[in-house]
């Protein structure tokens, strides 16, 4: 199982030492929500502040955009030494266009679903991803409920990747704790976003490793 620390969750006061963490953890990969307060209701923080991050951050990043029209954005996250971009198919106008973009400046390009977007959505463009997002909780805010339907979903998603002879990842952001995250392995996951599951525990580098085990 691929383990994508979310600093969403972190401790904003003590950053650096959080991102220290997640380099000394058994984590694969940083995860980074950008959120614009327009496309969900939230702000999280912008590029200056990723700026920062980006010089104290070992492990991959594995940037997420929670914004309106992501694509004016891919010179930005490129810049940032992002290793995956993420948009949210709800957000893209032309997404194969966004997608071709992402992969001609050097990085991983992955598609995020709302918990409402069905997966066969992406019936078009799933050869061309490197990973697909699917949202477990409404995006916006962290610690929410998990939404059960997901374990279908992820099943759903699983089949069309199969059917389509590809090897995209599928990736699962909100609500992964020890009961989630058995029966998303289960299900098909291969990645894992983990925020307060890690960050708000009370041994986090015991909760990373308990992930890694799956």
């Amino acid at each position: 199982m691929i383990i994508s620390a979310s600093i969403l969750s972190a401790d904003f006061s003590r950053l650096g030492e959080e991102i220290e963490f997640i380099n000394q953890s058994k984590a694969d990969w940083t995860h980074i929500d950008i959120m614009d307060g327009v496309f969900v209701p939230n702000i999280s923080f912008g590029f200056p502040v990723i700026e920062s991050i980006k010089h104290l951050a070992k492990k991959p990043l594995d940037v997420h955009l929670m914004v309106v029209d992501p694509g004016k954005f891919i010179q930005q996250v490129k810049a940032l030494g992002a290793e995956t971009m993420c948009v949210h198919y709800e957000a893209c106008t032309h997404l194969h266009r966004t997608i071709q973009q992402i992969k001609e400046n050097g990085m991983k390009a992955a598609v995020a679903l709302t918990p409402h977007t069905p997966v066969s959505l992406l019936e078009e463009i799933i050869t061309d991803l490197d990973m697909v997002l699917l949202m477990s909780v409404n995006p916006g805010f962290g610690g929410q409920k998990f939404i059960p339907s997901t374990f279908n979903k992820i099943k759903k998603l699983k089949r069309l990747i199969i059917e389509h002879n590809c090897s995209t990842l599928i990736e699962i952001d909100g609500g992964v704790n020890h009961e989630t995250a058995p029966l998303l392995k289960e299900a098909g996951a291969d990645v894992l976003v983990a925020g307060n599951f890690v960050f708000h525990s009370a041994d986090p580098f015991q909760s990373i490793e308990f992930l890694k085990k799956l």
